[in-house]
């Protein structure tokens, strides 16, 4: 059997032309690769690509990026509103403990009973080591900004001082001890942030007396930070409503409110603004759900009816 070696050599010059192609084709950071489509697929191969991970991303970040400037004010309204909330929830599964633990008295060999006693302990601890964690947050925090406060001093009384060369480099300092403690203080709110649980909001409709009628078409939209909720809804004949859409979760934020506008759809380039309205939603870390009627106008025909429920 004979080979022809130049049909050898020629093939493997291809073969390392086609490598040293590849090689240069490769994007510079090793994450990345060249014409991703949207779900992590390689849009020439549609085949997975090797160590990429398939997950959805949400739309938008449901999250503010840290904040330059700490908000201490802010905070303590904050912290002193879910502090509030936790304590609430630990009396109310308390008071559910112990009418569950009169029953078992009662009613010996229940063991329903005592799996729903169980269940209550365990979310009871956990309650309390979150807690735990929210005011061990907050004592970090505030030492921060004492500490903060002390280099904001230090750097005042360096600037009215003479401009002597050790004057400079305790000024530089003094700096340097306040930018680090500012970015400390805004971790730690972004931290508290993600203590802070969940907001499951209900939509219930809108109530406007003689304002409503039927055929009526509305949308609301709901801003939060960088969180949106934007529904459209219909008023029909018998007055019951119908939305596209009847609930969404938003994530507590510590310096933002609540934005809702109400808009009335009259037709493609008619919309007339109902009215608008920003609402604290510190009073809605309560352990039961909650029913709000916000006034949408100045003077108050138009109500929207949310129903509310904090979790932990």
């Amino acid at each position: 059997m004979t080979f022809d070696k130049s049909k050898i050599l020629k093939k493997f010059w291809s073969w390392g032309v086609l490598w040293w192609c590849r090689g240069l084709a490769r994007p510079m950071f090793r994450g990345l690769s060249p014409r991703r489509g949207r779900w992590g697929f390689d849009s020439r191969s549609r085949r997975p690509l090797p160590h990429v991970f398939l997950t959805l991303l949400p739309v938008c970040s449901t999250k503010l990026p840290p904040t330059k400037t700490p908000q201490p004010e802010r905070l303590d309204e904050v912290y002193a509103a879910l502090r509030k909330g936790l304590q609430s929830y630990l009396q109310v599964h308390q008071l559910e403990l112990d009418s569950l633990g009169q029953q078992i008295r009662e009613n010996k060999k229940n063991s329903r009973l005592v799996r729903a006693l169980k269940a209550i302990e365990r979310f009871m601890r956990r309650l309390e080591f979150h807690l735990s964690k929210v005011e061990e947050l907050y004592e970090a925090y505030c030492i921060q900004r004492r500490l903060r406060d002390g280099a904001s001093k230090m750097v005042a009384a360096f600037n009215s001082a003479t401009g002597s060369k050790e004057a400079r480099e305790s000024l530089s300092e003094a700096n340097k001890g306040y930018r680090e403690y500012t970015e400390h203080m805004c971790s730690l709110e972004n931290e508290l942030e993600s203590q802070m649980g969940e907001f499951h909001v209900k939509m219930k409709g809108l109530a406007g007396f003689a304002r409503l009628c039927a055929g009526d078409q509305y949308e609301v939209l709901m801003r939060y930070g960088r969180q949106r909720w934007r529904l459209r809804g219909r008023v029909e004949v018998s007055n019951k409503q119908i939305w596209d859409s009847e609930e969404f979760t938003f994530q507590p934020l510590v310096t933002e409110l609540l934005s809702i506008k109400v808009t009335e759809l009259k037709s493609l380039a008619n919309h007339v603004v109902v009215g608008s309205v920003s609402c604290e939603m510190l009073d809605l870390f309560c352990p039961l759900p909650q029913t709000l009627a916000v006034d949408i106008n100045d003077l108050g025909t138009v109500k929207l009816n949310l129903e509310v429920t904090w979790r932990s």
